[in-house]
Order: C-alpha cells, then structure tokens, then sequence
C-alpha cells in the first residue's frame, strides 16, 4: 500500500533567475518527502503567488498522494472556478505532488503517468527574438548543432514601442520564403506571430508564402474566438499550433473537436499540471493532434513536460533553447541537477519524482524584480498585442 504523506508546507519562490522571474514552488510533507512545482504565468506573478498561500491555508494535513483528488478539490471548491491565475496555482501544486508521489514509490514521474514511450524526447529550437537577416544564419547553426525542426520569429517581434503587422508580414514573408530555400526541404520550419495579427492580416501573410514554407504556424491571432481560427483555416492549408494560453481541458475542447488546429502548444504551467494534461493529451489523440508542448520557463518545467512527453503516444517536439543563448533559466548554481539537451534530445531520466534538484537556500536570499511586457502601439498610438 501506497505510503500516506501529510502536506506540512507550501512555499512559493517568486525569485528572479537569469533575465526573468520564475515562480518555483515547495511542498513539504511529514516524512520528509518534498517536491517541486512551477507556475508559468510569466509577468503576473504575485497575482499566483496570492492564489497559492490561499490554497495553502486548506492543504496542509492533506495526503500528499491522493494528486487527482486534490486537484478536484482545488478547482471545484469555489464558485468562481478557473481562469489563468488560479489554474497556474494549480499546476505548479500538482507538479510538486508528482514530484513527491515520485519519490515516495522509487519511480520517475513518467512511471506515474502510464509508463515511458519513448527513451528520448525530440525538440525545436528558435533562430531567437531579433528576427531580422541572421535568422536564416543561425538557422543554419541550428542544423548544424543536429536540430531538424526550427522556429522562426517574425520581423519586429523584438521592438519594445511599435508593432505594424502589415509591414512585419511582408518582411517575414520574404524572409521565410529565402530561408526555406536555403535550408532544403526535409526541416521542419514554423513561425511563432504571437497572436499579433488580425484575422485579414494572417491570411494576407500565409497568402504570401511560397507552397510547402511553413510546417507550422503558431499562435497568428487571440484564440479567445474559436469562430475566428475557423475562418482562418478556411484560407490556408498551414498546420496551425495553438494552446499554450489555454488553462484548462475546456478551453481546449472547440479546437480539438472541429478540427481547427493540428499542434496543441499545451503548457503543464498553466493548463492545470500533469493531471489536466494528460487528460488534454487522450482528447488530442483521439483527433489525431500533435503534442507540442509550451516550455519557456525554468528547469522544473522543463523536466515536467519530458516526463509528460514519454508518457503519451501522440508528441511531436518538445520547445528548448539552443545551449549557448546564456539567458540564464537554467543557471547551475540554482538548479545542480536538471535536464540537459544532448544534441537536440532530452534523455529521459530513470531518477525518482521529476530529477530535478533546487538549491533553496539560494532561492530565499534571490529577490523578486518587478517585470512587465512591453506595451507596443501602432504608429497611429492605438494599442495592440504583445
């Protein structure tokens, strides 16, 4: 029988790390087992943070192991159930539980979740924010570092004041087309536009595209209209990818069941842990939808999804970063044990829970440093997406 592990603490790290601030969490139980989670609503923080100590105040002396029905309990019991914050609380509460449960039987999470498919986990690399002419170069270095499958970012995706999506289509339109014949046809090639464009303005794009350019097509406009992405998909055969915002198995459902999208961005930060993604992957696979899952947070993160990636059947590619960009998430000092790329794979570790260490101490002398997103207008001053 399954040991019984009382929650005893729950500690939320909003620190920064390398150039942005992650949210880490830590629970503890009566035996000594703890556990680590990460949130990924990155800019809000604080407002999880809020969440987190609010759940706390009725998990401790909670059994440690019983992770679906805690995350039942968390979810339904309020009548305002939901949303982004909330559902960022959850999955780095859930993680950490995987973490723990883990640990205590002796198995790595991916045991926990039906077993390993596969002992390695293919990732995709991006060419990086600035996405102007050296692009396509270190498209070329990624290859040559093993990477098949690259994603681009579009022309002005790193201004920090204005965004003019007509002239960043016509840029990044030209800039693929060069960039797909360079490359050869056998990489896979996408583009993340950041729900920057409109639904006018991402046919306009797509339409300017040579045959066979884009593999994929990420995140074009909102996804808060799923009526929307269906009249998109009737003006272009590129495979969308959409997900990684969604934060729950609802949001998820108008996409999977019409058939709109072939790539689920899900992120484990913000959709509501392993739990809820699992059950996200079984809905995907029965409409033949691709994993890709969202990974632009820390180690713990990272480590959460490959395990979550072994275990389903339908996954594409894991997104990484290629080793040499120092930003700094997965800096050493921080987290001495964590995933690392060999080549452009993940193996997948055999350690108990998620084999991810986190030097704490270190954690709780780091400082929490205010960051927000830019706030880009058009050139007319009228506001637009981030």
């Amino acid at each position: 029988m399954a040991p019984k592990l009382k929650i005893t603490a729950i500690k939320p790290y909003p620190v920064r790390v390398g150039i942005r601030n992650q949210l880490l969490v830590k629970v503890e139980t009566d035996q000594g087992i703890f556990g680590w989670g990460e949130s990924g609503l990155t800019g809000r923080e604080r407002a999880v943070v809020g969440a987190i100590e609010h759940y706390r105040e009725f998990l401790i002396g909670r059994d440690a192991m019983q992770i679906s029905r805690i995350w039942q309990e968390l979810y339904r019991s309020q009548y305002f159930e939901g949303g982004r914050v909330l559902q960022a609380a959850i999955s780095a509460i859930d993680i950490a539980l995987h973490d723990i449960k883990g640990k205590a039987l002796g198995v790595p999470v991916y045991d926990l979740l039906g077993g390993k498919q596969r002992h390695v986990i293919p990732t995709f690399a991006s060419t990086g924010d600035s996405a102007g002419e050296g692009a396509v170069q270190r498209a070329h270095e990624l290859m040559a570092m093993g990477f098949d499958a690259i994603r681009f970012f579009p022309i002005g995706q790193d201004s920090r004041d204005i965004f003019e999506p007509r002239q960043s289509i016509a840029a990044t339109a030209r800039l693929l087309n060069r960039a797909r014949e360079e490359l050869g046809s056998e990489v896979v090639l996408g583009i993340d536009y950041h729900h920057r464009l409109s639904v006018a303005e991402a046919a306009s794009f797509c339409s300017k595209l040579d045959p066979g350019v884009l593999d994929f097509l990420e995140e074009p406009i909102r996804d808060e209209t799923p009526e929307a992405y269906e009249s998109l998909r009737t003006m272009t055969d590129i495979p969308f990818a959409i997900g990684e915002e969604f934060a729950s198995k609802w949001q998820f459902v108008p996409y999977i069941e019409r058939g709109i999208h072939q790539f689920n961005r899900i992120d484990v930060c913000n959709v509501g842990g392993l739990t809820e993604a699992m059950k996200v992957a079984g809905w995907s696979e029965a409409h033949y939808v691709d994993l890709m899952p969202h990974n632009p947070l820390g180690p713990v993160c990272t480590a959460a999804t490959i395990h979550f990636a072994a275990a389903v059947p339908n996954f594409a590619w894991l997104e990484t970063r290629a080793p040499e960009i120092a930003l700094g998430f997965d800096n050493a000092d921080f987290f001495p044990v964590q995933p690392r790329l060999e080549g452009a794979v993940y193996p997948v570790s055999d350690t108990p829970g998620l084999g991810v260490e986190v030097n704490e101490d270190l954690l709780a002398r780091q400082s929490f440093e205010f960051w927000e997103a830019s706030h880009l207008r058009r050139q007319d001053g009228s506001v637009t997406n981030w």
